[in-house]
């Protein structure tokens, strides 16, 4: 039983410390930028010693690497949850679209996903990362759409990749003060376009 506590303890420590590591990176990330952030600076933000940092990250380019799958991850998760209970595909891809402008409304995400993320990881990294969470949701509302038949049949992978970049340019717009319904409604007006007429 001690035995288990005392791993149990030393998992929480660690996990805490890599959670103040990826909070102060983050922060730093989005008050500097990637290439202005140093990591004295990420370890003094987060009370940990220089070797803390090393031991769970490789170096800040894998830190860095860390805080963007995370945030990549949940703006996945926000999308997955506000379209469980769409009545048809159309109204998930409109619902999923939504919450994604949603989601990258919060600050400093389209620095650390659209910006930075390219510029430090590079497109197919970042590509990567896409495709495990918010590409990933995308895709699996465009293939639910035509095994239901209700869209024109395309090449899912390509779709999947123009609807994603019009996604992303669509939060760097936001972002930069244009207004987010006028982008709802023309994803509307896209899906329209895309789906078959109802019988």
């Amino acid at each position: 039983m001690q035995q288990e506590n005392a791993r149990r303890s030393n998992r929480e420590r660690t996990e805490a410390t890599r959670a103040a590591l990826m909070a102060a990176a983050r922060a730093l990330f989005i008050e500097k930028s990637y290439a202005e952030t140093a990591t004295p600076e990420i370890v003094a933000a987060a009370g940990v010693t220089r070797g803390a940092l090393y031991h769970h990250f490789a170096d800040k380019q894998a830190l860095f690497r860390a805080v963007v799958e995370r945030e990549a991850a949940e703006v996945a998760a926000e999308i997955e949850r506000a379209t469980p209970d769409a009545e048809n595909a159309r109204q998930a891809l409109l619902d999923g679209g939504r919450a994604f402008l949603a989601a990258m409304a919060t600050p400093g995400r389209t620095r650390l996903l659209l910006l930075d993320g390219p510029a430090v990881l590079g497109r197919a990294a970042m590509d990567e990362i896409d495709n495990r969470h918010g590409a990933r949701t995308l895709r699996e509302g465009l293939e639910a759409a035509m095994r239901e038949g209700a869209m024109k049949p395309a090449p899912v992978e390509a779709l999947t990749a123009l609807l994603a970049a019009a996604f992303d340019r669509a939060a760097l717009s936001i972002e930069a003060g244009a207004a987010q319904a006028d982008f709802i409604e023309t994803l509307g007006v896209v899906l329209d376009g895309l789906f078959l007429p109802t019988p």
